[in-house]
């Protein structure tokens, strides 16, 4: 069975070539770890996670690596830090807020059945790497030095542009450009910059006096190469990261290791959108992870059905998040579990022929439809093989049929009352009738919830809460 993948940087669907046959090897750009990752942010986590499986399946689990980083170095980790943890030294506050969401987003993809990769490497663990890169392009003429900072000299790589398909003249027409006096051309971006003051901050590449810290675009060939080489096979991510993102990689990985190519295949997955309009907390439409899993709009779905949701559409194309949908993934699920027999073996050939064709899940979903129809006609065969299907697209019956118990017995219906009355709560604090915020407060104490009080990314107040342990 020939595995065919579409690159974005060919435009062409093709047959997949690992560097080396009995192997494959791919990086997938992750989370940066200030909030609680949106549902825009679990389509890659989701999407990948299928290749995961399926490149396992093919190549056997043993020979296929999968990293996906974690960036724990940026603007808004340190916002966030100062506005939670004010009266901490900056980098002790950029530590918590950086290990409390980390874990969260564990703990919401783990939801989603989704494998954990076969390296996590976190940013600030490879700044050795990025210093040793910069000094490479430094060295070959594709950066320099100016006013303490690192810059990549676009104009040196006269291939830059060919990810995005744009020249030089379109991408600057079409981007938001810093335009800054340490800057020969517009386009010239950021390797390395100073830190300042109470920020993170390592010694400097190219003799720079001064601490400094990385720019984004570094971090991930930094990475990369470290734990996949010089060049490797599958690059991913969202199709938001083709420029400017993922050209910066390609160009100052190429150019520091003079090669052609950083990843054989890179594969976008397309935006999503709320309801038919594109996600954005002014229209009230933003949502998170957490909140589908534990109540958004008044209602709450397993991470089955959010998955089964994700995955009827073709990662390629645009997807509509929406109420309708999540409503009924879950409720084909629940008729699919009706009838499965539990995951005893290898997934059916049909699925794996699905998914060979450029991670065709819809093809897959209606092989799941047509396994349904034949467990009415044929019985226990196609029984286990709709199991088997279902277990192989990460999709669990065990903690599917947990969650639809819990809903039986109303424990979602609690969570809601929990919610509205943490929304009192929240209204009584901003109205200072904090006798009233202390009573709601008991309450749920005596109830076995705690209450975790904190600020959002735009510094507003949020709670959260969990059961007593």
């Amino acid at each position: 069975m020939e595995l065919k993948l579409y690159d974005t940087l060919t435009k062409e669907k093709q047959p997949f070539r690992p560097l080396d046959p009995k192997a494959a090897r791919m990086y997938v750009c992750g989370p940066t770890v200030y909030d609680f990752a949106h549902i825009g942010n679990a389509r890659p986590v989701i999407v990948f996670d299928v290749l995961f499986r399926l490149l396992r399946h093919l190549y056997g689990a043993d020979h296929v690596k999968y990293v996906r980083n974690i960036t724990d170095v940026d603007d808004k980790i340190n916002d966030r830090a100062a506005r939670d943890y004010p009266g901490l030294p900056l980098n002790e506050a950029i530590r918590k807020v950086t290990e409390q969401t980390e874990k969260q987003f564990h703990d919401d993809v783990d939801a989603l059945g989704c494998l954990r990769p076969t390296v996590e490497p976190r940013a600030t663990e490879h700044i050795g790497e990025m210093r040793t890169i910069i000094d490479k392009l430094i060295a070959g003429g594709h950066a320099y030095v100016e006013q303490d900072h690192v810059l990549f000299n676009v104009a040196s790589d006269p291939k830059y542009g060919k990810l995005a398909r744009r020249s030089l003249d379109e991408m600057l027409a079409g981007a938001r450009v810093d335009v800054a006096p340490y800057k020969r051309e517009p386009m010239d971006f950021v390797l390395w910059k100073p830190s300042k003051p109470g920020e993170p901050s390592w010694p400097s590449p190219g003799g720079i006096a001064v601490e400094g810290r990385p720019g984004w675009h570094i971090e991930c060939s930094a990475m990369a190469w470290k734990h996949l080489g010089e060049q490797f096979d599958i690059h991913g991510g969202g199709v938001d990261l083709v420029f400017p993102h993922h050209e910066n990689e390609l160009a100052q990985s190429c150019c520091a290791f003079h090669s052609e190519r950083m990843a054989n295949v890179w594969m976008h997955n397309g935006f999503l959108q709320v309801e038919g309009e594109k996600m954005s907390k002014s229209l009230g439409n933003f949502v998170t992870i957490r909140e589908l899993l534990t109540g958004w709009r008044g209602r709450s779905w397993p991470g089955e059905a959010l998955r089964f949701a994700m995955l009827q559409t073709h990662y390629r194309s645009p997807i509509d998040w929406s109420l309708t949908a999540c409503d009924s993934a879950f409720n084909t699920l629940k008729d699919f579990f009706s009838v499965a027999a539990p995951a005893s073996g290898e997934p059916p050939a049909s699925l794996i022929e699905a998914l060979a064709d450029d991670l065709n899940t819809p093809k897959a979903i209606a092989e799941l439809h047509a396994l349904r129809k034949q467990v009415r006609e044929s019985g226990d065969e196609a029984a286990v093989s709709l199991g088997n299907a279902l277990a192989f697209l990460g999709i669990d019956a065990q903690t599917f049929s947990e969650w639809v118990a819990r809903a039986d017995a109303g424990v979602f219906s609690k969570a809601g009352k929990i919610d509205d009355m943490i929304v009192a709560r929240a209204e009584a604090r901003a109205r200072k009738d904090f006798k009233e915020s202390d009573r709601i407060r008991d309450e749920l104490a005596a109830k076995g919830i705690v209450l975790k009080d904190g600020k959002d990314a735009d510094g507003k107040p949020v709670t959260t809460w969990e059961i007593a342990r």
